[in-house]
């Protein structure tokens, strides 16, 4: 018999359990990454919105307005819907209060939404209500990008569509969050939520370069190829998203084992035995592998029940319920304060380089991408750190406190030149999205699943909605002035 090609040998080496996880891993991913690259166009169309003015002081508006009145061509009434300051209603002098209102509006409402996305979210079809997201933040994103081609220059009209997407976006992350921690234990957490979370700075990274490749030329589509995408990806996960492993693992496929199931079967079956001697409960794709190993009973069609777990018997937890678990309030208020400077960041980065690198919009949407890079090795690293040290909270805690400074000389050592704003993109990057990503991922899994649920499994989306809505929470999104580097001070601008 021929000897198997490099290739095959190498697919059959892995159990099916671990191809599904792989895949469950990667859909995921792209699933939530399509949200944040939704999300990235506002930042970057910011400085085409207000174009010039965002170029100029304060004074040279005032000069331009006056010469309009004298006799130039008037405002509101340029060619190709634009004046002199860029697209009505941002055009005007408080073009900063107004960009700021919509990314309040998205806030808000994302915070609003979070906490009740979670309760809904843990008494529907994963499957189901991800996808209505999907295909509505799709469509409110293009919504906003259709105010261009149809010439919308009321301001309501894009407060109330970033008020609605930010509502519907809040269907994604407790939903990925609750999917993959259903694949996956507690072993090596961390790390691997460490790199599943550079979604995130993924989604950022690829919203950036979409934007910026139509921003000066038909800003429009910033946000319609970015809704559009969103919307694949919905039906992308109605196609294929698997919840839980039962859903699989647990069916009639346990008659046919292969070599390489039996021998993870025989691994199984020593750690069950080592974490029986612990009495430490098992995850649910443990629970159901070890079922089949003919020491327990299942039906004769080959579907296995589980416990109380995963059972629809048991109830989904409350909101109030969820803040009583020893934690979640604490993570709360840390996200916040992480998740306040990485959404300044996300809004405003690319409008500050412009007026400190004095970049075009494309180029400093480009550059703005640096800040994601850093967050993927600070996710990771965090994830590693916190794995090895099994301890959350002081990792996320030295981060911080590391950041800190960090940010205090962001704004003074930028201005040193280009090469000197690379440097600490990628720094303060790396220090904030680090501990930001530990919250949200390992740190929201961790207490989803803690041990006084007594498991209750139902507590995971809830819990993780809790801590990421209450780090939306944030108070009105920092004014770009100057060449400052935006930070919230009472809805003023500040140096940080």
């Amino acid at each position: 018999m021929a000897r198997l090609p490099v290739g095959i040998r190498f697919i059959v080496s892995f159990s099916r359990d671990q191809w599904y996880r792989a895949f469950i891993f990667i859909l995921t991913f792209l699933l939530y990454a399509s949200f944040h690259l939704s999300r990235k166009p506002i930042s970057i169309v910011k400085g085409e919105l207000h174009r010039y003015c965002a170029a100029v002081n304060e004074g040279e508006v005032e000069f331009n307005s006056q010469n309009q009145k004298a006799g130039d061509v008037p405002p509101h009434q340029r060619p190709d819907n634009e004046t002199d300051c860029g697209w009505a209603p941002f055009d005007r002098d408080n073009y900063q209060q107004l960009l700021g209102a919509l990314d309040y509006s998205f806030l808000c409402a994302y915070a609003i939404g979070m906490y009740l996305s979670g309760i809904i979210g843990e008494r529907l079809p994963i499957r189901y209500y991800l996808t209505f997201g999907m295909l509505a933040s799709g469509a409110f994103t293009a919504l906003f990008g259709l105010g261009y081609f149809y010439n919308i220059h009321s301001f309501g009209f894009y407060v109330v569509t970033q008020i609605v997407n930010g509502l519907v976006q809040t269907t994604g992350w407790p939903s990925v969050v609750t999917c993959l921690s259903n694949w996956f234990g507690k072993g090596r957490r961390g790390l691997i939520m460490g790199v599943w979370n550079s979604h995130t700075s993924v989604g950022n990274i690829l919203g950036s370069l979409i934007a910026g490749y139509w921003v000066s030329t038909c800003w429009g589509l910033s946000f319609v190829v970015p809704g559009a995408i969103v919307a694949a990806m919905g039906i992308v996960c109605f196609l294929f998203l698997i919840e839980h492993p039962r859903d699989i693992a647990c069916s009639s496929t346990l008659t046919a084992h292969s070599k390489g199931y039996e021998n993870g079967m025989h691994r199984l079956r020593l750690q069950k035995h080592v974490l029986m001697e612990k009495n430490k409960p098992l995850d649910p794709e443990m629970q159901c592998l070890l079922l089949s190993d003919g020491k327990h009973s299942a039906h004769q069609n080959h579907t296995i029940v589980l416990p109380a777990d995963a059972g629809s018997g048991v109830a989904a937890i409350s909101f109030t319920g969820a803040l009583k678990i020893p934690g979640v309030i604490e993570f709360s208020l840390c996200l916040l304060f992480a998740k306040l400077v990485s959404y300044t960041f996300l809004f405003w980065l690319p409008l500050y380089i412009t007026n400190v690198d004095h970049l075009d919009a494309q180029k400093a949407g480009e550059l703005s991408t640096l800040f994601d890079v850093g967050g993927i090795f600070g996710g990771i690293l965090a994830g590693v750190i916190s794995d090895r040290l099994e301890k959350r909270a002081s990792t996320c805690g030295l981060m911080l406190l590391l950041a800190a400074p960090t940010l205090y000389i962001f704004s003074t050592i930028s201005k040193m030149g280009l090469e000197a704003t690379i440097a600490m993109l990628l720094l303060s990057g790396a220090l904030v999205s680090g501990p930001y990503a530990l919250i949200t991922t390992a740190v929201s899994a961790d207490l989803g699943t803690h041990k006084s649920l007594k498991g209750n499994s139902h507590a995971l989306a809830t819990v993780t909605a809790i801590i990421d809505g209450t780090g939306s929470v944030v108070p009105d999104p920092p004014h770009t002035q100057g060449a400052e580097l935006p930070a919230v001070c009472n809805g003023e601008p500040s140096s940080v």
